[in-house]
């Protein structure tokens, strides 16, 4: 079975410290959804049109566990306490198997 991924840049974060909330929250609900975190602010090289800001990845087991993780009421509380001033570019891809 393929894993699924989380990946999600940020291209316009105006107060880092607002995420916290969200954090806070997501993390657990992700966790508990069997979700494992592989990068987080970590470097980045980004080539061509490339985002240079935060980037998240997280590993699932497999991807409708991911897109059932999403779909979670854990995690649907948690974008709830994502701030409006940020933008998110998220997705749910397919590993390859």
């Amino acid at each position: 079975m393929a894993k699924g991924y989380w990946v999600s840049v940020y291209p316009t974060i105006s107060d880092p410290e607002k995420l916290t909330a969200y954090q806070k929250l997501a993390g657990p609900a992700v966790r508990a959804a069997g979700g494992r975190l592989l990068s987080r602010d970590g470097r980045v090289v980004a080539h061509e049109a490339g985002i240079t800001q935060r980037v998240v990845l997280i590993e699932f087991d497999g991807f409708e566990q991911a897109v059932a993780a999403y779909q979670s009421e854990a995690y649907q509380n948690a974008l709830m306490a994502l701030p409006d001033d940020v933008e998110r570019d998220f997705r749910i891809i397919e590993g390859i198997d």
